[in-house]
C-alpha cells in the first residue's frame, strides 16, 4: 500500500534518517515510537508527500489515498462546526449543488422534446446515481457519528468554529480526516486534544478501520490496544516487529540481551586468537598456522549490539524561599461562562508542601480552576493567596507561548537573569539540547522538542508552588518519568491536571476530583484514590460519570448518620430511578437499532429509490430521531436525579 525505500533525510549536516526502508499493508496498525527529536514526525511528514527525503523514495499502491493529521496546523474559521465537517466530502457536496441546479433548470424550461432536455435528465439521472452510490443521502448522520464520538454535542453543531478552543478545533480537523477514509491514516499525537471517552471512541474505530494506520503516541495504554506493529526510530535507524508496543520492548530487550551475551563471547574468541597469534608469529615453525589465524580473524564479522538512545533529561526545578505554611485557600469559588455553570461552591485549602492531582473528564473545570488560581481569569468568591507565595504556572500549551523565530540559545537567554547567563548553555544541556542544536529555531523543533524547552524556560524563574497543566503532553515516555522524578524532589507545593496515571503514581498525595459541578477532596495518592472508586485504571474512573453502581455507592455513603427509617425511603427511591434509567437505557438501545436500520436501507441503491418517494417514510425516521433525543433528555434528567439523591 505505501513502500519507504532506503530513505535519507538530514537537517543541518545532522543525518535524521539513514537508509531506512519498510512497507506498510492494508490492516496495519503501526505504533511509531522512539525519543523526542528523533524524527518521528519528520517520517510522517515524509510518508505524506509534505517533505522530499534527501535520498530514497516512497511509492503508493495504485491510487492509495494517505490522509495526514500533523501536531499543529492552520485551524480555519468563518463556518460552523457541521460546514466545516462537511467540507470533508467535497464530491457529495459538488454533486448536491449540481442536483439542485439541473432540477431548477428543468422546472424553468419547457423544450421537453429537445435534445438538450433530455440530456439535463440524464446527466441529473447520473449525478442522483453517483451521489446515492458515494452516501450522499446518509453522510450528515456519519459526520454526527463522528463528532459526537469526538465530544461534540447536537448544540455544538451550529456554532461557528472560532468559538471553540484550539484543542477542539483540532478535533474538528480529526473527524474530516476520518469521514475521508483515506487508505493510509498518518496520525500525529491524536489523543494530545482528547478527553478520556474520545479517547476510548478513537481507539474502537482505529481497530475496525479497514485501511491501514500510523500514528505516533506516548500514550502507552492507546498504542497496547490499538497498535499491531511498531516501528522504533533510533540515531537515524528503525526496528520494526509486528507487535504492540509491551510486546515490543520485550523483545527489544531480549535481543539486545542475546546480543550483547554473543557480542561478549566473540570478543573473548578473537582476544584468545589474538593472543595465539602473538604467541606463534615469532615462530617459524607455527608462522604458517599464525597467518592462518589472522586471515580467519580478518574475515570474522563482529557482532553488533542494536544501538539505543540512552539520553535523558537531568534537571531540578528552581526553588526559592518557602512559601507561608497555607498558600491557597479556596472561598465558595465557583465559575461560569454564560449560563453553563462550570462548578461552584469550591472549598478547600492547600498546605505548604503538599502535592495535589486535578482528575476529572474535560469539560469538567480543572484547567478553568488551575488558571483562576494563577490569576489568568476570574469567578464567583475567592482565593485567598498565602505570604511569600512565588508561583510558576505551566499551561497546556505552553510551548506555544514560544517565539518560532528565536532559536533555543536565544528563547533561554532572553528570559534569563544575570546570574543564570553563564550557565545557560549548561541548562539546555540537561534538557538535552545540545551542540548545534542550540542554533535551531524554535518552528523546526518537534511537539516533544518545544514541550522540553517550555519546560526549561519554566526553571527560569525560581518558585516554590508550581501549577502544572497536562505536562506531560508531547513528552516521551522517557521524558516523562524524568520530569515526575524532578516534581517529586521539588519541596514546595504543586498542583499538577493530568490524565496520566502511570504519571500520578507516586507523585501526588491528594486527589481533586472535578465531577457534576462539584470539586471534592480525596486523601491518598492516585491508587488510593482509585482503590475507593473501585476503578481497575484511570481510563474506567474517567467513564465512571455515569455509572449507576457510582451512584448506589455514593447514596451508601451519604446515608451515614440518617435514621433506618429514611435510609429505606431513600434506598426505594434511588432503586426506582435506577429501574427508569434502565428502562430508558434498554428504549433508547432500540430507537438507536431502529434507526440504524433505516439508515442502511437509505444507503442501499436498490431501496433508496422506493424510499424516497414514500413521504411516510421521512415522517418516520424524524418522529424516531426526535423520539431518541427525548429519551437521551430524560435519561440525564434522571442521572442528575439520582446523584442527588445519593
Amino acid at each position: 500500500m505505501i513502500a519507504a525505500n532506503k530513505i535519507e533525510v538530514s537537517f543541518g549536516g545532522s543525518v535524521l534518517f539513514d537508509d531506512i526502508s519498510f512497507l506498510i499493508n492494508s490492516g496495519d496498525r503501526v505504533g511509531l515510537i522512539g525519543r523526542n527529536g528523533a524524527g518521528k514526525s519528520t517520517l510522517l511528514k515524509v510518508l505524506s508527500g509534505d517533505l522530499k527525503p534527501d535520498q530514497g523514495e516512497i511509492a503508493l499502491t495504485g491510487d492509495a489515498l494517505v490522509g495526514y493529521l500533523p501536531q499543529d496546523l492552520p485551524l480555519p474559521e468563518g463556518k460552523s462546526v457541521m460546514e466545516e465537517t462537511e467540507s470533508a466530502f467535497e464530491e457529495i457536496k459538488t454533486l448536491e449543488a449540481r442536483i439542485e441546479k439541473i432540477n431548477q433548470e428543468i422546472v424553468e424550461r419547457t423544450d421537453y422534446e429537445s435534445d438538450g432536455y433530455m440530456d439535463l435528465l440524464n446527466e441529473l439521472h447520473d449525478a442522483n446515481t453517483r451521489f446515492d452510490m458515494i452516501g450522499g443521502h446518509s453522510f450528515h448522520a456519519r459526520i454526527e457519528q463522528v463528532l459526537k464520538g469526538l465530544g461534540f454535542r447536537d448544540e455544538d453543531m451550529d456554532k461557528p468554529t472560532e468559538t471553540f478552543s484550539g484543542g477542539w478545533r483540532m478535533r474538528i480537523e480529526l473527524a474530516k480526516l476520518l469521514l475521508q477514509s483515506p487508505d493510509v491514516l498518518l496520525l500525529d499525537e491524536p489523543t494530545n486534544h482528547l478527553d478520556i471517552e474520545s479517547i476510548i471512541w478513537l481507539e474502537t474505530f482505529l481497530i475496525q478501520y479497514p485501511g491501514a494506520v500510523i500514528l505516533v503516541s506516548h500514550d502507552k495504554t492507546f498504542l497496547n490496544k490499538v497498535t499491531n506493529r511498531t516501528i522504533e526510530v533510533v540515531l537515524g535507524r528503525i526496528y520494526d516487529q509486528k507487535l504492540p508496543y509491551s510486546k515490543f520492548l520485550i523483545w527489544r530487550a531480549d535481543v539486545q540481551e542475546k546480543q550483547m551475551a554473543a557480542a561478549k563471547n566473540q570478543e573473548k574468541e578473537i582476544k584468545q586468537t589474538e593472543e595465539l597469534i602473538e604467541k606463534f608469529r615469532a615462530k617459524a615453525s607455527k608462522a604458517a598456522f599464525a597467518q592462518s589465524l589472522i586471515k580467519k580473524l580478518e574475515k570474522t564479522e563482529r557482532i553488533e549490539v542494536d544501538v539505543q538512545d540512552n539520553r535523558a533529561m537531568n534537571f531540578r526545578f528552581a526553588e526559592s524561599d518557602p512559601s507561608g505554611k497555607v498558600p491557597v485557600i479556596f472561598n465558595s469559588v465557583g465559575k461560569s461562562f454564560g449560563d453553563k455553570k462550570v462548578f461552584s461552591g469550591v472549598d478547600f485549602e492547600i498546605e505548604r508542601g503538599q502535592k495535589v492531582a486535578f482528575v476529572g473528564q474535560n469539560g469538567q473545570g480543572k484547567t478553568t480552576l488551575a488558571r483562576m488560581l494563577v490569576g489568568e481569569i476570574q469567578g464567583e468568591g475567592g482565593i485567598e493567596i498565602g505570604y511569600n507565595v512565588k508561583m510558576s504556572y505551566y499551561a497546556q500549551e505552553q510551548h506555544k507561548e514560544l517565539d518560532p523565530e528565536q532559536t533555543v540559545l536565544e528563547t533561554i537567554e532572553s528570559i534569563a537573569p544575570d546570574a543564570l547567563r553563564p550557565k545557560v548553555r549548561d541548562l539546555l544541556g540537561a534538557f538535552l539540547f545540545s551542540g548545534d542544536t542550540v542554533f535551531k529555531k524554535v518552528k523546526v523543533l518537534s511537539g516533544g522538542e518545544r514541550g522540553r524547552l517550555a519546560l526549561c524556560k519554566l526553571l527560569m524563574k525560581p518558585s516554590n508552588f508550581l501549577v502544572m497543566d497536562e505536562p506531560t503532553n508531547h513528552l516521551d515516555i522517557n521524558s516523562k518519568e524524568v520530569l515526575k522524578q524532578a516534581l517529586a524532589k521539588f519541596s514546595g507545593t504543586l498542583v499538577v491536571v493530568s490524565h496520566d496515571r502511570d504519571f500520578l503514581q507516586g507523585l501526588t498525595e491528594k486527589v481533586f476530583e472535578f465531577r457534576g459541578g462539584k470539586v471534592n477532596q480525596h486523601l491518598g495518592d492516585i491508587d488510593e484514590f482509585l482503590r475507593k472508586r473501585k476503578a481497575e485504571d484511570f481510563r474506567s474512573f474517567e467513564l465512571s460519570g455515569q455509572n449507576k453502581k457510582e451512584s448506589k455507592n455514593s447514596a451508601k455513603a451519604k446515608n451515614n448518620g440518617k435514621s433506618d427509617q429514611e435510609k429505606r425511603t431513600q434506598e426505594k427511591e434511588v432503586k426506582r430511578l435506577t429501574k427508569k434509567v434502565e428502562r430508558l437505557e434498554s428504549k433508547i438501545a432500540e430507537l438507536e437499532g431502529e434507526l440504524a436500520a433505516l439508515d442502511a436501507k437509505l444507503q442501499d441503491p436498490n431501496q433508496f429509490k422506493e424510499l424516497s418517494e414514500n413521504p411516510d417514510f421521512y415522517t418516520k425516521y424524524e418522529e424516531l430521531k426526535s423520539e431518541k433525543e427525548k429519551a437521551e433528555a430524560d435519561w440525564g434528567n434522571l442521572i442528575e436525579e439520582l446523584e442527588t439523591k445519593g
